[in-house]
């Protein structure tokens, strides 16, 4: 209990705001990741107590995860990578002149979600994680699948298109050095591709560039981000009455996110995916997904920040990191002292009774410092729009060189840009294709592994109860539609003569 008081003292509750601030910065500009924000952050808690260091790592991330979405929004560029999913329809959205109402609804959600991955940590961290160990090499291969299987749901009724754009990112994703055998594999005899090809910049290029391109098409005449047509504020009070009739699409958002994000090394990005996809596929509007519906905003930004609170589950309880960011706090964990594991109830209560109760602040605290974010940036939609591109492109070249402090992932960047140009000009969806870079090492390395285990023999990829549970799932993504469609004819045939 006093723990918690001391939570909100001002010497803890002051740095939290500051790194929330500098985390609304730095998830906003393309290319910048919440991991980034962390790393920057830690140095700067090596002389503060626990609770305050934790305060500011707890508040970077959850703003930063959100902020990625106000690019994504404006100007189709993902600010962060958990933010790719949210130019699907906050994109349309804002082309349609409602852009603010879009980032009312990320910014809320991302809250609610973000306290409904909280709550899930705080009553069944222990059974999730547990859950969460049972995954092998096996289980995460059908994951992956899984995930590479919504790229048909993201396809916009082209399912081949869609595949082979997943299909293309994978390919992608396997340049480089082989980890395995330790041979280069597609780098052509160029250094610079020895390290592989970085999502961050591709992603960029992809959303961002090739957006630039089409602007430059049109002429100065077409040029014109969508949201400068409209008034800039935050329509509150129409975001709470949508979110009021659409609870069950966050918290089934939410639960999966946080689901996704316990499983270690998936993370936000993927969670976000899946829940899109999800609520695609299950949705009576399904059709209508991609086009500016607020379904398709609300899923993605309720899973990617409940997918913070999955990532601490293994984190906290066996001391494996779920994504990055963990990674980098647990190593914060040991400066301080503290050993992750199944004991840290036991000897370190205080301090994680203390980071519970960050969480649910940090998250409260969200909505306004994310309200004072969006006016912000709305900011710069008020320039010349010949400036704005001109930022776009700027800020995508420092995001895509920050990566790895290297010129090659710009010209990465610039190719990806005419890729995805040309891609929407034959109508070829590039978020699989992300999908792909992302999912390709996960599942690559995870079928290597298990085939190495079992000398060869598949039989294991499909008795295991929960890899038999993904089977089943991808098969349903795949033959659901169909399967719905012929049973609907055979029950509804009456009706529609």
């Amino acid at each position: 209990m006093e723990n918690v008081l001391q939570v909100f003292q001002p010497d803890v509750l002051f740095p939290m705001l500051i790194a929330m601030f500098f985390g609304i910065f730095v998830g906003g500009i393309p290319g910048l990741t919440a991991t980034m924000a962390v790393a920057l952050i830690i140095p700067i808690t090596y002389y503060m107590s626990p609770l305050a260091a934790l305060a500011m790592v707890v508040g970077v991330t959850f703003t930063s995860i959100f902020a990625g979405d106000i690019p994504a929004t404006n100007l189709r560029i993902p600010g962060t990578p958990s933010s790719g999913a949210a130019v699907l329809d906050g994109h349309e959205m804002a082309k349609k002149g409602k852009g603010s109402l879009a980032l009312s609804l990320d910014l809320f959600c991302s809250a609610i979600g973000g306290l409904i991955g909280v709550l899930i940590l705080i009553t069944v961290s222990s059974p999730l994680a547990k859950l969460a160990l049972q995954f092998t090499n096996y289980e995460y291969f059908w994951l992956g699948i899984f995930g590479l299987s919504m790229s048909a749901v993201l396809s916009s009724g082209n399912v081949i298109k869609g595949l082979s754009s997943a299909l293309l990112g994978v390919l992608i994703s396997t340049i480089g050095i082989d980890i395995t055998t330790g041979y280069p594999r597609f780098t052509f005899g160029n250094i610079e591709l020895m390290g592989g090809i970085e999502f961050i910049p591709a992603m960029i290029g992809l959303f961002g560039i090739s957006e630039v391109l089409k602007n430059i098409e049109r002429g100065s005449s077409g040029l014109g981000v969508p949201t400068i047509k409209e008034k800039m504020g935050v329509p509150i009070l129409e975001a709470l009455k949508i979110i009021i009739k659409k609870p069950f699409v966050i918290i089934k958002s939410a639960i999966i996110g946080t689901f996704i994000g316990a499983l270690p090394g998936a993370g936000a990005d993927i969670g976000a995916w899946v829940a899109y996809g999800t609520e695609k596929k299950t949705s009576k509007k399904s059709k209508e997904f991609g086009t500016g519906i607020v379904d398709g905003v609300i899923a993605p930004t309720s899973a990617n920040n409940a997918a913070l609170g999955g990532t601490w589950i293994p984190a906290l309880v066996f001391g494996i990191p779920g994504d990055s960011i963990t990674a980098i706090v647990l190593g914060a964990f040991l400066m301080f002292g503290i050993q992750p594991g199944p004991l840290i109830f036991e000897q370190s209560g205080d301090i994680v009774t203390g980071l519970f109760t960050l969480a649910i602040i940090a998250n409260i605290f969200l909505i306004f410092v994310g309200y004072l974010g969006i006016r912000a940036y709305s900011q710069i939609l008020k320039m010349n729009t010949s400036i704005v591109m001109a930022i776009v492109v700027i800020f995508s070249m420092i995001g895509s060189y920050a990566i790895r402090n290297s010129f090659f992932d710009i010209y990465v960047m610039l190719l990806f840009g005419v890729v995805g140009y040309l891609f929407e000009k034959i109508n070829v969806p590039t978020p699989p294709m992300i999908l792909g870079i992302i999912l390709g090492p996960m599942i690559e390395d995870n079928l290597r592994v298990g085939l190495t285990k079992t000398g060869g023999d598949m039989t294991l990829f499909f008795t295991r109860p929960i890899s038999l549970v993904f089977v089943i799932l991808i098969t349903l993504t795949f033959l659901g539609g169909p399967i719905s469609k012929l049973i609907g004819k055979i029950f509804g045939g009456d009706e529609n003569k």
